[in-house]
């Protein structure tokens, strides 16, 4: 088991993990270069393919590490994670054809150098060992000549990765020059004109708007929306009635049994049986409560042969009083050696009883743990009321049942939502998962209730009507946004013609005091601060000021425009990253750059080699 932990480390155990982690591994690589068309294809890549199992797998195997990550799965964007996995597959076989093309290969003697030079394939002497070898292939299915292919077309793989992703060129001279902009400071002073103060003098005309739906026609488009009916359900909405003494005592049980603790009382009896016998225990009963031994009582008093040994009969099991075993345990409860049960009537006559000795006493008293043992009790109610309620509901939904009928056969709320939106949902079932499914396709022309969804710490059912598609609006639907876009727009402007006009007349920081509106002081800020907005940010260390002066910078921003004086730019003397961290910070640098290299050359790639989805088996794969 070591020597496989110590070959998956080193890096051709990485390239076998890789390829059998990897979809595109298991079918071998004669599937994803085969000639014509597979049916079951989902993308045609250049000459290859990519199959619909092996992109089931990759979605699958996606899915399980996203949702390893998440506290609710309602979270998880189906559509998103889709269309990731699909766009990983094609640029993997798209790196695949150019590797080959380019001559990219990895000799057999290479391969089989680097294998022999595995701890995992050597014998106790320390030479490769064959049917160690032949084991291993064996594990996991493959033979010679696929191990072989699956090595050469990763190692090509690297080869062509390492090609682009390693010709990243970032200088030390530019990483320190990147944490020196870090270290900035500087004493700014802000004021901020809103746009919203400019509103009423904009003017617009229907002219104006005319122009702006013309120009900006093809993205002034509705939202997709449906008004949407639902259920949701969650454990803590479920009435719980009171606990029973029955569920005390199986919480009290299945606490013990979770010790691993048997009842280890041991009984004596006193039997009393015919027609006087509830007068006999009454008697005995009394002479027990001034003193009177226990043993000699059942020895001269007891109907049951146990009599004779002063009552005694064993460690306390309930199965020995059937359907009395209740009432008996009831009268033992909280009884401790050498007390004395009050006559309890049972099936075999009156019975007095008495414990004799406890092994198990250290165990924790029914009575001591009431209040745990209620909660517990009341908690798997809840769970079991839960449980039924979700399934009752299902049931109901696959039969055909609206939801409001749903809601009233049982009993729970029915809240609804209008005009709930496919994009920019923020309503309180804004959860991927719901969204997929209230504008599923078939649930929208069945006008059907969905089966539950998960949702949180509960369970969401809803019913979708009124689908308003998304499509282009008309001038009149269009016009409210027009007018609130423009109107912003102009207001900005005038806002920051004001901010030009104010930051013109500040040269000195003696000015800033001078302005007819009063400035903020914020004192020394650096490019981190939260106290500014991005695009302030960016203006606040824009420009130097002048020896022993301010610069003033005007600019419009979100809120409309921002004026930002400035005193001199000061640069923190020393680093607070060492030699190695910035070796790092250009490594990680370095590493994003090349990947955006690589992202450019599978454009190119795509220019080259033809991509086709097959949008039919894609959305068959989805379950669409």
């Amino acid at each position: 088991m070591d020597k496989l932990r110590d070959f998956l480390k080193s890096w051709p155990g990485r390239i076998l993990l890789i390829l059998c982690l990897s979809p595109l591994a298991l079918l071998g690589i004669e599937s994803y270069f085969q000639s014509g068309v597979d049916p079951n294809q989902i993308a045609q890549v250049g000459e290859a393919s990519v199959g619909s199992s092996e992109y089931q797998s990759a979605v699958n195997s996606r899915r399980t590490e996203i949702l390893d990550q998440l506290d609710d799965a309602s979270l998880l964007n189906e559509d998103v994670l889709h269309k990731q996995v699909l766009k990983g597959l094609i640029d993997r076989t798209l790196l695949e054809q150019q590797a080959g093309k380019l001559g990219m290969t990895v000799s057999d003697d290479t391969i089989n150098r680097l294998l022999r030079q595995e701890d995992i394939f050597k014998d106790a002497n320390g030479d490769f060992s064959n049917e160690q070898f032949s084991n291993f292939l064996r594990q996991r299915g493959m033979n010679k000549d696929q191990l072989f292919t699956e090595f050469r077309n990763q190692l090509s793989l690297d080869q062509l990765n390492a090609s682009i992703v390693g010709t990243a060129i970032y200088p030390m001279k530019a990483v320190s020059q990147l944490i020196e902009l870090q270290l900035e400071a500087r004493n700014v002073w802000l004021y901020r004109f809103n746009w919203q103060n400019y509103q009423q003098q904009v003017k617009l005309t229907k002219a104006d708007v005319q122009a702006y739906y013309d120009a900006n026609k093809g993205t002034l488009k509705s939202a997709a929306m449906v008004d949407l009916a639902y259920i949701q359900l969650s454990p803590a909405t479920m009435q719980v009635e009171n606990v029973t003494t029955e569920e005390l005592q199986r919480q009290y049980a299945g606490y013990k049994q979770g010790l691993a603790i048997v009842d280890e009382r041991k009984l004596s009896q006193i039997l009393l049986t015919g027609d006087d016998a509830k007068a006999r225990a009454d008697k005995i009963n009394a002479r027990l409560a001034k003193g009177e031994s226990f043993a000699a009582l059942a020895k001269n008093e007891s109907d049951d042969p146990s009599g004779a040994t002063g009552g005694a009969i064993g460690s306390f099991n309930p199965s020995v009083f059937g359907s009395d075993a209740q009432a008996v345990q009831q009268a033992l409860q909280g009884l401790s050696v050498g007390d004395i049960s009050k006559p309890i009537k049972t099936s075999f006559g009156y019975q007095i009883f008495t414990i004799t000795e406890d092994k198990g006493s250290q165990v924790p008293s029914l009575d001591s743990m009431r209040e745990e043992l209620t909660v517990k009790a009341k908690e798997y109610k809840r769970q079991e009321i839960y449980a039924d309620k979700v399934t009752a509901i299902n049931d109901l939904a696959a039969d055909g049942f609206s939801i409001e009928d749903i809601a009233q056969q049982e009993n729970v709320p029915l809240k609804r939502l209008k005009n709930y939106r496919k994009e920019n949902n923020t309503s309180v079932l804004a959860q991927p998962a719901v969204i997929k499914q209230a504008f599923d396709d078939f649930i929208i022309q069945d006008q059907a209730v969905t089966t539950g969804i998960d949702v949180g710490s509960g369970i969401a059912w809803v019913q979708p009507s009124n689908y308003r598609p998304t499509k282009t609006l008309t001038l009149a639907a269009a016009t409210p946004t027009i007018t609130q876009i423009l109107r912003q727009q102009k207001a900005s402007a005038l806002a920051l013609k004001d901010a030009k006009q104010l930051a013109a007349g500040i040269k000195t920081a003696a000015d800033i005091s001078k302005q007819k509106v009063t400035f903020q002081a914020l004192g020394e800020i650096n490019r981190q601060t939260t106290r500014l907005t991005e695009k302030e940010r960016g203006l606040a260390f824009s420009q130097q000021a002048p020896a022993n002066g301010v610069v003033a910078l005007a600019s419009e921003t979100e809120i409309g425009a921002t004026v930002i004086v400035g005193d001199s730019i000061k640069t923190e003397q020393q680093s607070p990253l060492s030699a190695a961290e910035k070796a790092q910070t250009a490594a990680i640098i370095r590493d994003n750059l090349g990947q955006d290299q690589l992202q450019d050359y599978l454009d190119y790639l795509r220019l080259i080699y033809k991509v086709e989805v097959n949008e039919t088996n894609m959305a068959s794969a989805q379950g669409r």
